[in-house]
């Protein structure tokens, strides 16, 4: 088969295609993006050959669908106000499309896939992307589920915490920013809850966790979980669930007072010589002062917990995978988090294991076995408890 990666030289990029090349069942990786001849600085294989180098505009429709309609298969890992054009290309050129982004804003696109004999797979990552595999095989054990708590981040190892923050950049800092300004809708005690961005980092919103290996990590409410629960339809009997964002302890304490004081804002500061937004600001400072040094390490810890009614008795489920950034590709533990499932999903559709067509979702079409094997043989494992609390 032959694989189109859009971003290819992104750091999720970068371990899509290392990904990719190591499968015998992948004839060639054409890796797209503004400068995608610096994927040759890292990548030292024999495999090497199955690399073809393309410099994309993404903004460019036509250009998008001649490159679609050359490979059988796309993993986008553009930036997510290009999705919907590329996913657009895609139903065009009748080609499997995987992406890591949210699914809403293409959601209008579902007949038009499926007319076409299409699978866009949409929230095909991390989180989102193996967090709701693993949802999807807890909901089918659970005679009835009415808790999901889903709790991932990523974070330095306890060596590189040398800043303020605790906190280094292992995907891109704009996204990071941009995470910090999302609302978060939740159910608490049955009834919803909606957070607002401001008040995201709130003391009384900030949580702690206990994680196995690491200890106690902050959990910052961070996204819709209302939304999944709906997709995996037990909203009807759930009474908790939230998504939070993992931080190293003392990461809310430094931006809820920034939050207050307009840091993130988007509205030029008056009264200055030139145009610019605290948010500006905030990217183009703090972005250089949050890098990772080559020795160091990344890491990306995830825990979800499951209760409800399982064999007639009260039951919770527990899972959670740790990934550590891999000392002989260099690939980060957040890249090998995103790059991979992408991978394997893409393999999968293309392959037939995943036969659906249309708009396609983790926690409905994605095998979770044979999906599980494949994370397990990259060398990432997830690990569970089941226990009956009554």
């Amino acid at each position: 088969m032959n694989i189109l990666i859009l971003g290819g030289c992104g750091a999720q990029g970068r371990a899509a295609v290392y990904d990719l090349i190591q499968s015998s069942n992948v004839s060639q990786v054409i890796c797209a993006d503004q400068a995608p001849e610096e994927i040759y600085q890292w990548i030292d294989t024999p495999t090497v050959t199955k690399i073809q180098t393309i410099v994309l505009d993404a903004a460019d429709p036509a250009a998008l669908r001649t490159l679609m309609d050359t490979v059988d298969g796309v993993i986008d890992l553009l930036p997510r106000q290009f999705m919907v054009a590329v996913c657009e290309a895609a139903i065009d050129s009748k080609t499997h499309l995987v992406n890591t982004n949210y699914a809403q804003s293409i959601n209008h696109l579902d007949q038009a896939a499926h007319t076409a004999g299409v699978a866009l797979m949409p929230e095909c990552g991390l989180d989102p992307g193996i967090d709701l595999i693993i949802f999807q095989e807890a909901v089918r054990r659970f005679d009835e589920v009415d808790v999901i708590q889903s709790y991932c981040g990523g974070i330095p190892e306890p060596g590189a915490c040398e800043n303020p923050l605790h906190y280094k950049i292992s995907w891109t800092w704009e996204g990071v920013l941009s995470a910090t300004k999302r609302h978060s809708r939740m159910v608490c005690d049955g009834k919803l809850v909606e957070v607002p961005a401001s008040l995201q980092h709130a003391p009384e919103n900030v949580s702690q966790i206990n994680f196995p290996g690491l200890g106690i990590l902050e959990a910052i409410p961070n996204g819709d979980a209302v939304y999944f629960a709906q997709q995996l339809a037990v909203d009807a009997t759930i009474r908790e669930t939230g998504r939070y964002t993992l931080r190293w302890p003392g990461w809310s304490a430094f931006w809820h007072p920034l939050k207050q004081f307009g840091f993130l804002s988007e509205k030029p500061v008056e009264g200055l010589s030139v145009s610019v937004s605290p948010y500006e600001m905030m990217n183009k400072l703090l972005a250089p002062q949050l890098q990772y040094d080559k020795n160091e390490n990344d890491l990306v810890p995830m825990l979800n917990i499951f209760e409800g009614r399982m064999a007639g008795r009260r039951c919770r489920l527990t899972t959670h995978l740790l990934i550590k950034r891999d000392p002989e590709t260099g690939l980060m533990a957040m890249a090998q988090g995103v790059g991979f499932p992408a991978s394997i999903v893409i393999q999968m559709i293309v392959e037939h294991v995943i036969e659906q067509k249309g708009l396609l979702a983790p926690t409905q079409h994605v095998p979770y076995e044979p999906f599980v094997h494949e994370l397990g043989r990259r060398g990432i494992t997830i690990s569970e408890k089941q226990e009956f609390l009554t």
